[in-house]
């Protein structure tokens, strides 16, 4: 759907109608052109190869990837089909935002509200090469060319796409406005993770896999967000919620030897 025909849809509605609108549709288009890339690089098929056994022109698949096309389902479904992939859209009955925005939100927010002086924050980072996307939030030290590229996780669905994805935003943050190919610039990276069962079951099923990508202690990780002591590299934090109450756990929660 084009930008004009979108805007045309909208007469008539409330202004905060509009602007959840434009969001959630910005997320939701940024979302299916993470996934198409993925998929695709997961299946190791170029652009060309896709845009051809769907019947799409490859500058659209470009631009789906890069999240500024607006395709229709029909062209979600012939990519999905050429690679092999499943789709599913589905409606969740609720109030707000999703559970799983929210979740996210609430993590950042509790992370955030802890950091010692020494950090400044960015949220949303874009990135631009050698992948495209939106990092949730870099947390960059005052004192030191250091940027710790973060993502804020509520479930794992697939483990090592998020290990990959993770590797190469760090490795894209050279083409932020943020950093801006800074030489000198230290790039660590930080998974923040909702203490689940789920996520714990994962922690603990690939442990091996976890301590290969992020080695530092998660105590330490914690204890230099929160006081501005020298980061240790690359590391998870974990997050306990329950109710209202959001908490940034001291180190691994029981029975996660990960970070210890």
């Amino acid at each position: 759907m084009s930008a004009a025909r979108l805007n045309d849809t909208m007469t008539g509605r409330r202004p905060s109608i509009d602007r959840e609108l434009h969001r959630r549709l910005r997320n939701l288009l940024r979302t299916i052109g993470d996934d198409v890339r993925r998929t695709r690089l997961d299946i190791g098929a170029s652009q060309a190869a896709v845009a051809a056994e769907a019947g799409i022109d490859r500058s659209h698949i470009t631009r789906i990837e890069a999240g500024v096309a607006h395709p229709s389902l029909e062209s979600i479904v012939a990519i999905a089909t050429a690679m092999g992939a499943d789709v599913s859209v589905r409606l969740y009955a609720g109030r707000g935002p999703r559970l799983t925005d929210r979740n996210a939100a609430r993590m950042i927010e509790a992370t955030v509200r802890q950091l010692a002086p020494a950090w400044r924050t960015h949220l949303e980072v874009h990135v631009t090469r050698p992948v495209r996307g939106f990092i949730d939030a870099v947390f960059e030290r005052r004192d030191q060319p250091l940027f710790v590229v973060t993502e804020f996780e509520s479930m794992l669905p697939r483990l090592e796409q998020q290990i990959r994805w993770a590797a190469e935003k760090a490795t894209a943050i050279g083409s932020s406005d943020l950093v801006g190919g800074d030489p000198a610039a230290t790039i660590s990276k930080l998974l923040v993770l909702r203490s689940t069962e789920r996520t714990r079951s994962l922690a603990r099923e690939f442990e091996s896999t976890l301590r290969t990508a992020y080695p530092a202690s998660t105590k330490a990780a914690v204890q230099s967000l929160r006081t501005g002591a020298p980061w240790p590299g690359d590391a998870i934090a974990w997050i306990r919620i329950e109710g209202e109450t959001v908490e940034l756990l001291d180190g691994p929660p029981r029975g996660v030897s990960v970070g210890r």
